[in-house]
């Protein structure tokens, strides 16, 4: 946990770089799938440096199952945060869709699975979350205004006691 944070900020910059947002799209779903078979899914790759879940939703065009392996925030009430910010690319995530369309979802976070639902943070509260995140992850925020988009936010609330996102309370 103590290395985290430096690391984090050593790292944080280079994420924010044009290379890393023409290769990451690419690398990190093989390295998300490598990690997974190593682990038995119970590691993700970001969540080396910052809590990490892997979604579960229904498509919303599909109405097929979909996993996507994300960082998130904890809310400190318990929920977590997670943002589409998708590289800075223009259009917004699938999942972010998915989410939208059926918002009751599941999440596996170390390894155990728990039930959600989404709810997108509103125009009022978005200031606060994106400072919030950046505690964790500074500078992510420029993914937004770089995608040149507003950035889906919502917030996952389980009912599981105690929280499945560390840090949450």
């Amino acid at each position: 946990m103590g290395i985290r944070r430096p690391l984090r900020r050593l790292i944080a910059p280079l994420t924010r770089t044009r290379t890393f947002r023409r290769i990451g799209p690419r690398a990190l779903p093989v390295a998300e799938r490598i990690m997974k078979r190593l682990t038995g899914g119970r590691l993700i790759v970001s969540g080396i440096l910052v809590p990490s879940l892997v979604l579960h939703t229904t498509g919303a065009k599909s109405s097929g199952p979909r996993a996507t392996e994300l960082m998130y925030t904890p809310d400190g009430a318990g929920g977590a945060i997670i943002a589409g910010t998708s590289f800075a690319r223009e259009r917004h995530p699938g999942w972010t869709a998915n989410l939208a369309a059926f918002p009751d979802a599941e999440v596996v976070v170390g390894g155990r699975r728990f039930p959600v639902h989404a709810t997108r943070i509103d125009a009022a509260e978005r200031d606060a979350v994106w400072a919030r995140i950046e505690q964790q992850w500074p500078g992510y925020r420029a993914y937004e205004r770089d995608s040149g988009r507003v950035v889906r936010l919502f917030r996952l609330t389980t009912g599981a006691v105690p929280s499945p996102f560390r840090g949450s309370q």
